[in-house]
């Protein structure tokens, strides 16, 4: 090859090279660009979760890039298990569908079996730490003027979601523990119709969550009609805490309650199981999740919108003006494997809370 040829293919080369790199980049398009992300709430609409999630869908599109539309849908039954369920055995796994879920990681728990699809492989977005507050009607003979009373209420009615509902675990094992005679009456899909059989007087003992306390309760307890008895305290494994949505409440954590009724801190499976739901459920009350194999990007971009939220101003108020308190979301890159870890039970408890389940039916 001449000296001329080498010198007229470096020059080729060099053409090619600087049209390669000089040529504009074409922007690659954010995921949730021209779609849509439907909510799936696994209650009935006009509950605290349907609240929670409604109010999510009307800021969290601001802060995913492509700002996709953002509607919410409703399953609730069984306790939330159907939504759950739904989410992982047949909704889309392309990022169009994100669960905002109440009590799912309870029900895994509790029977894991139940699921088709394991609950562990779905995608985790974030969770909401929470708890609950107990209260119940004052008009319950011989009449209740304050939380010790219960010890001697006659004919308590609890109302439930389902036997397996954390919610319902929790009423259920404290009242055993004081040793206090009630009737359970299931089968309400959502927080909003248990509280509408509260306010009829055809149930008179409840728990909720602190924003709905706040804003459907508390007025009432201040008139005379409901009595708050305890709340449910954080639990991190090994030790109790204030949550802090109770900082400052004369409200008293139920360990405290029990020990002013007995003189003495509860024990017992009653109590392990009690703790077991603190743990699993209070750290993860409410749950944000994708199905299995949701493309990385969208679970990507929905966990990034979620900590974005905590600085949003239009949200941070209409969240104090809705709910009375701000939601205060956990994630990151980390949150599947914590999620899955904390999903995880000693058998011998798991069989007395089955057991312990079955028996409220």
């Amino acid at each position: 090859m001449t000296a001329h040829r080498l010198r007229y293919l470096i020059g080729l080369a060099a053409i090619a090279a600087a049209a390669l790199f000089n040529e504009p980049t074409v922007a690659q398009q954010p995921f949730y660009a021209a779609k849509q992300l439907v909510i799936l709430v696994n209650y009935d609409a006009g509950g605290p979760t349907d609240l929670e999630a409604r109010l999510l869908s009307r800021h969290l599109g601001r802060h995913i890039p492509g700002n996709p539309r953002i509607i919410v849908q409703n399953m609730g039954g069984a306790a939330g298990l159907i939504g759950s369920k739904y989410l992982g055995e047949i909704a889309p796994r392309d990022g169009s569908m994100m669960g905002y879920f109440t009590a799912a990681t309870q029900a895994y728990v509790s029977n894991p079996e139940r699921f088709t699809v394991d609950f562990r492989t779905y995608e985790f977005i974030a969770v909401l730490p929470s708890g609950r507050i107990h209260f119940m009607r004052s008009d319950i003979k011989p009449g209740i003027r304050n939380a010790a009373d219960v010890v001697r209420g006659e004919n308590i009615v609890v109302g439930g979601l389902g036997p397996q509902a954390p919610k319902d675990m929790t009423m259920r094992l404290t009242l055993d523990m004081l040793g206090v005679p009630y009737k359970y009456v299931t089968g309400y899909n959502s927080s909003a119709q248990a509280m509408i059989a509260l306010q009829r007087g055809e149930i008179s003992y409840y728990a909720d969550s602190p924003p709905v306390y706040k804003i459907k309760i508390e007025p009432q307890v201040k008139a005379g009609e409901f009595v708050p008895v305890f709340y449910d305290p954080a639990f991190d494994g090994s030790a109790f805490s204030v949550p802090p949505y109770m900082k400052g409440s004369s409200i008293q954590p139920f360990q405290e309650l029990y020990r002013s009724v007995k003189g003495t801190m509860p024990s017992g499976q009653l109590w392990e199981a009690y703790k077991s739901v603190l743990l699993v459920n209070g750290t993860m009350y409410r749950l944000l999740a994708m199905p299995p194999t949701a493309p990385p990007p969208a679970v990507n971009a929905l966990r990034a919108a979620v900590v974005q939220l905590a600085s949003d101003r239009a949200y941070l108020d209409e969240a104090i003006k809705i709910t009375g308190d701000v939601p205060e979301y956990v994630t990151g890159a980390t949150l599947n494997d914590d999620v899955r870890k904390a999903l995880t039970i000693n058998p011998e408890l798991k069989a007395f809370m089955d057991a312990y389940a079955k028996r409220a039916k």
